[in-house]
């Protein structure tokens, strides 16, 4: 196992600063004033942070003239420091302070603040307690608008981490053996991917044996491979931060007829779903064109079982699952740079599942896979 591919650069300076200024130009379009960004993937987004939320407030101000800021505790500024990768003024909140205040302290009464819509309910109204002279709005799309198109770097990460996975699971299916518990190939999976490159490992790992497989998300429990059983195998790694996230399911020995019937549909419902994934098509397309698939098999319609329960997709970027969503009713038109899984999982309940994910993004061409498609049920990789 190996893999000869150069990692891509992590995100720079430079396009920090760009997005900064989209965002900027966004809030002028729409009126607004200031935007603040919460800890979380979407602050990694704008300067590089990578802090996840607590019940302390860790956030970014961008205004719309001025430089922005961030807003960290007076004890954190050090470990702040080790990971802001674009210079910012630093603002900082002894234990007994309001942070909210000091956040917001700045702007001026009347302006108008776009909150995170990933923001918690506890930090929104300390904010609009410290401040009940600014109008606060909580329905206008700018980190989405921006998150939700990736530029040609953050492409090429999630290329890269999704090679990565896809050379994990080539090896994960080398080594099963009859015998072999769920816990192990977690286990094989973490170390493969560390010995790739992936500094934090395996971010997720799903392994389903047999009719555990007929579970979205698994069941608990050790599970132990059988001869001749359906293995299921979800996982992801990041790479700067960009997440790899790929199924394969594939037969351990002898498969049974209907298995391999329902794997061979499922193949196809993805590749009707990756055609229809063209510039301009709106989201519900993609999961319109792999229940129609299904459907000309006797399977469905819609969520009903044997079939497929769930969304044809979602997207993929910082966050594991984040817009634009492939699900019935979505009229977002796909744009260049949008990135998403195709996943038509198939399941017979009480028995098996079948779920072939692979992700593409959208050029000017139409769509294209960052990784390849299963090839056989018994052979995934060729």
């Amino acid at each position: 196992m190996g893999s000869n591919a150069e990692a891509p650069p992590p995100i720079g300076p430079d396009q920090f600063a760009g997005r900064i200024e989209a965002a900027r130009s966004l809030l002028r379009a729409r009126g607004a004033d200031a935007l603040i960004v919460n800890a979380g993937d979407s602050l990694r987004y704008f300067c590089g942070v990578p802090w996840s939320a607590t019940e302390r407030l860790v956030a970014l101000a961008i205004p719309v003239s001025g430089d922005p800021w961030i807003l960290c505790p007076r004890f954190e500024t050090g470990s702040l420091a080790d990971c802001l990768r674009l210079p910012l003024p630093v603002l900082t909140w002894e234990e007994d302070e309001s942070a909210a205040a000091i956040m917001l302290a700045s702007l001026e009464a009347g302006q108008r603040v776009v909150l995170d819509p990933d923001m918690s309910l506890r930090f929104a109204t300390l904010l609009r307690a410290a401040r009940p002279d600014l109008v606060f709005l909580d329905d206008v799309p700018v980190i989405d608008t921006l998150r939700t198109v990736k530029e040609p770097a953050e492409i090429a990460l999630i290329r890269y981490a999704m090679g990565l996975t896809l050379a994990v699971h080539k090896a994960v299916f080398a080594s099963l053996r009859p015998g072999m518990r769920a816990s192990e190939v977690r286990r094989f999976a973490d170390q493969a991917h560390r010995d790739l490159g992936a500094r934090d490992g395996t971010t997720f790992c799903a392994v389903q044996f047999g009719q555990a497989t007929a579970f979205p998300h698994g069941i608990q429990g050790d599970q132990v491979l059988g001869e001749n059983d359906l293995v299921l195998v979800d996982m992801g790694c990041r790479i700067d931060g960009y997440h790899a996230d790929i199924t394969r399911t594939y037969a351990f020995g002898v498969p049974e007829p209907e298995q391999a019937r329902i794997w061979a549909i499922e193949r196809e419902a993805q590749c009707a779903a990756f055609a229809a994934a063209r510039p301009g098509a709106p989201c519900h397309a993609v999961d319109d064109a792999a229940r129609a698939v299904l459907v000309r098999h006797g399977l469905g319609p819609g969520y009903r079982l044997p079939g497929l329960p769930h969304r044809t997709g979602h997207g993929v970027g910082l966050s594991i699952h984040e817009t634009p969503y492939l699900v019935r009713g979505n009229e977002t038109a796909l744009r260049l740079g949008h990135c998403a899984s195709i996943e038509p999982m198939i399941v017979v309940p009480d028995r098996f599942g079948i779920r072939l994910e692979d992700h593409f993004y959208v050029t000017e061409d139409g769509p294209r896979w960052f990784t390849e498609p299963a090839v056989r049920f018994e052979q995934p990789f060729g």
